[in-house]
C-alpha cells in the first residue's frame, strides 16, 4: 500500500512526496531526498497514510525546496525538517487506529492560541516503560538533541477544548488531566481519540519538538500517586498560587514538576484558579521563584572579586559575568544566521533586557529566557550568600538547529555556576578572558549592553573618594 508525507512550503510550492522512485506530480521532478536523508529508512515500510505527517517550511524565499535538506542553505548545520520526520516516522507506526494507551511521565500541555478558550490534554507515549525522563528537563542537560527530539516525539498530544476559568465545568477529561499533572511518577493512561493523531513538522523557529496529536474522545487514568507536597498545596484554597509556588520550590520540589501543577489551575485561592497556558507558566514560576530570591540577595554582602563562568551545550555558549556591586541583572543573547531566532539573516542579531537593583516592571523582550537564566545565577548566588551585578551573555550558533524549551537556558547557566569560577582583579580582566571564547568581537556587546556601558564608562562617587585619598 503506497505511503505519503506532505510537505509544503509557504512560497505557493505543495507537492506530495511518494513512494521512492515516483515523481512530484506538480513538479515531473523525482523527489527522493525526504527518503535518502532519513537515515535509510524505507518510507512504504511505515504503516502510515499521507494524513497523518505534515511538515511545513517557513521560507518565503524558496529555501527550503531548493535545499531540500542536503545544502544546508537556512545556515543550520543540519536540516531540522530531516532531524524531526527522522524521529516522527519512529513514533508513528506505534500507533494503532484511534486507540491509545501508554504511561506518561506525567506530562501535560496546555496551548495558548484562542486563550481564554485553549486545548489542554495529557501527552502520552505508546509504550510502558519509566517514561519519566520525557518530561524531566532538569535531567536532559548533556543529552544531544536527536536524543531529545526523540523522547519528545513519543509524546502523542490529547487535546479537550477549556474556557480557561471555567475548567470546572468541562467534565471528566479535564478533571483527570489535572489528575494527571500532580502525579509524581508514570501513570498508566488510555485515551481514545476523535480521530487518529497527526504529526505535524513546522518549521518556523518557533515551536517546540512535540509528537502527533488528535481531540480526545474519552481518557481514563490509572492509579495515580501524587506528590504529597503539591496535594497540600492544591488542597489548600486559601494559599495564593505565589506563595504555593515558594513553598513547593524551598521543599525541593522539581521546578518543572511546580510549572506543570501551575498550568492546571493547581494553585491560589479558590475562586481564582484557572489553567495557564504551558508556555506562560514555565516563565511565571521561574520569575516568582527568582523575585524572591533576589530580595535575599539584596541582604548579602557583595562578591571580592571579578568571577566568570562557562558553560557550552547544544551550540549555545554561555558565559556570566559577575561584578562586585549591588544587585543588578542583564541578559544578552547573539543569534547566528540560520539560527531559531535568526533564520533568514544576514548577519548576527542581538537581544538585550536589563534590570537594576529595583527590578523591572515590564515584561522582558528576551522572554522566558531572561527569567530561566536569572533564576540560574539567583540560586548560586542565595546558596552562597553573596550579592553581585550579573550579566548573562549567550552566544547560539548554527548547530543549535530547533528551539527545545527555555529549560536549556536554565540548565546551561545552572551547570555554568556550578563549576569553579574563572577569577580576576579587574573588569577589563574578566571581559578579556570572555572575549577569546565568544566569536563575536566584545565591543558588539558592549555596545548592546547597558550594565556594561556603565560599568565601563560611568564614573562612581567611590572612585573620586579613591582618587582623593
Amino acid at each position: 500500500m503506497i505511503n505519503q508525507i506532505i510537505i509544503e512550503a509557504l512560497n505557493n510550492y505543495a507537492g506530495m512526496f511518494q513512494k521512492h522512485g515516483k515523481a512530484c506530480p506538480k513538479t515531473g521532478k523525482e523527489t527522493l531526498w525526504i527518503s535518502e536523508l532519513l537515515g535509510g529508512a524505507r518510507l512504504s515500510d511505515i504503516k502510515y497514510n499521507h494524513d497523518l505527517l505534515v511538515a511545513k517550511a517557513s521560507s518565503k524565499s524558496g529555501l527550503c525546496v531548493a535545499c531540500k535538506g542536503s545544502k544546508f542553505l537556512c545556515g543550520k548545520t543540519r536540516c531540522p525538517i530531516i532531524v524531526r520526520v527522522n524521529q516522527l516516522v519512529k513514533a508513528l507506526p506505534l500507533i494503532k487506529g484511534e486507540d491509545l494507551d501508554g504511561a506518561s511521565p506525567p506530562s501535560v500541555f496546555v496551548g495558548r492560541i484562542g486563550y481564554p478558550y485553549v486545548y489542554a490534554g495529557p501527552m502520552v507515549p505508546p509504550v510502558h516503560v519509566d517514561t519519566s525522563l520525557y518530561d524531566t528537563p532538569e535531567l536532559w542537560f548533556g543529552k544531544p538533541i536527536d536524543e531529545i527530539v526523540g523522547f519528545r516525539s513519543m509524546l502523542i498530544r490529547g487535546k479537550h477544548r477549556v474556557h480557561v476559568q471555567k475548567f470546572e465545568e468541562s467534565g471528566k477529561i479535564v478533571e483527570k488531566t489535572r489528575e494527571l499533572a500532580l502525579a509524581v511518577r508514570p501513570v498508566d493512561v488510555e485515551l481514545t481519540f476523535k480521530k487518529k493523531p497527526r504529526g505535524f513538522v513546522f518549521v518556523d523557529d518557533y515551536v517546540q519538538p512535540f509528537g502527533p496529536s488528535a481531540p480526545i474522545r474519552r481518557l481514563r487514568v490509572g492509579s495515580v500517586r501524587w506528590d504529597s507536597h503539591v496535594e497540600k498545596a492544591f488542597e489548600d484554597t486559601d494559599l495564593k498560587a505565589a506563595n504555593a509556588v515558594l513553598e513547593l520550590y524551598e521543599k525541593g520540589v522539581f521546578v518543572t514538576r511546580i510549572q506543570r501543577a501551575f498550568s492546571v489551575g493547581a494553585f491560589g485561592l479558590k475562586n481564582k484558579r484557572r489553567f495557564v497556558p504551558t508556555r506562560w507558566s514555565i516563565t511565571a514560576v521561574d520569575s516568582i521563584i527568582s523575585k524572591a530570591l533576589i530580595e535575599k540577595i539584596k541582604g548579602f554582602p557583595e562578591i571580592g572579586e571579578y568571577r566568570v563562568y562557562e558553560s557550552r551545550y547544544l551550540d549555545n555558549q554561555f558565559e556570566v559575568l559577575m561584578v562586585p556591586s549591588a544587585w543588578s541583572y542583564e541578559a544578552m543573547e547573539a543569534w547566528y544566521p540560520g539560527t531559531v531566532w535568526n533564520p533568514k539573516g544576514k548577519s548576527v542579531v542581538m537581544y538585550s533586557d536589563w534590570e537594576g537593583y529595583n527590578g523591572r516592571t515590564t515584561y522582558a523582550e528576551i522572554g522566558g529566557c531572561y527569567y530561566a537564566a536569572r533564576l540560574a545565577v539567583c540560586e548560586q548566588l542565595v546558596k552562597e550568600q553573596r550579592q553581585a551585578a550579573v550579566i548573562v551573555l549567550r552566544e547560539t550558533r548554527p548547530g543549535y538547529i530547533m528551539p527545545v524549551g527555555v529549560w536549556q537556558v536554565r540548565e546551561n547557566v545552572r551547570n555554568a555556576v556550578k563549576q569553579k569560577p574563572l577569577t580576576f582583579s579587574t573588569l577589563r580582566e574578566a571581559l578579556n578572558h570572555v572575549a577569546t571564547q565568544l566569536q563575536i568581537p566584545l565591543q558588539h556587546w558592549i555596545a548592546r549592553s547597558t550594565l556594561l556601558r556603565n560599568m565601563l564608562y560611568q564614573k562612581r562617587i567611590s572612585d573620586y573618594i579613591q582618587t582623593s585619598t
